[in-house]
């Protein structure tokens, strides 16, 4: 497809979009199966349901354009779910482990919030209100799905820190109030 004007980005954005999310909904169930953390499971298993709506949001916005979902893959998000099968595969202490899977959804996450982030402007700016309507609900979740996932790394990356109760690095016990203020400063929070 030409890039002719800001409708054929549109459409060439959004089938990148789909194709992400498709390649999501394989990769999310390997990631919940390999956190340790129950809530870190649950996430994972809430976002998948969330993804499948993003993909049928996307599906519906095509119907609107009439324009089929397919388009070449997403080599982004392949490159991204790569990099999250490699902590998958690593032999890591579990919570660590955790903290590297949230880095690594967060990666995905951050992506998403980009992608969907333009293509609702691109529907705003062409008088696509449906459309424009349904990227924000995803947009939306995208976000809430980030924050999430910063909150949850708020407990984990601390347990990750210390490992098995071992000392802080300057070798007395670091309380966890103390290590949460610091993660807190971390994130941004």
């Amino acid at each position: 497809m030409q890039l002719n004007s800001l409708e054929d980005l549109f459409v060439v954005e959004l089938k990148d979009l789909y194709s992400a999310e498709k390649q999501l909904l394989k990769a999310i169930p390997k990631m919940a199966k390999a956190a340790n953390s129950k809530p870190l499971q649950n996430g994972f298993t809430k976002h998948l349901k969330q993804t499948e709506g993003h993909v049928s949001r996307l599906e519906k916005v095509f119907d609107e354009l009439g324009v089929s979902p397919r388009g070449k893959k997403c080599q982004a998000m392949e490159g991204l779910i790569e990099e999250g099968q490699e902590v998958i595969d690593e032999d890591a202490n579990p919570d660590v482990k955790d903290a590297a899977l949230i880095a690594a959804a967060q990666k995905v996450e951050h992506y998403e919030i980009a992608g969907y982030g333009t293509v609702r402007t691109y529907a705003n700016l062409l008088n696509h209100r449906k459309a424009a309507s349904l990227l924000q609900q995803t947009l939306d979740e995208e976000g809430e799905t980030d924050k999430t996932l910063s909150k949850l790394a708020e407990q984990i990356n601390v347990a990750a820190e210390q490992p098995n109760g071992r000392t802080a690095r300057n070798g007395r016990k670091s309380s966890e109030k103390s290590l949460t203020s610091k993660v807190r400063e971390a994130v941004g929070l």
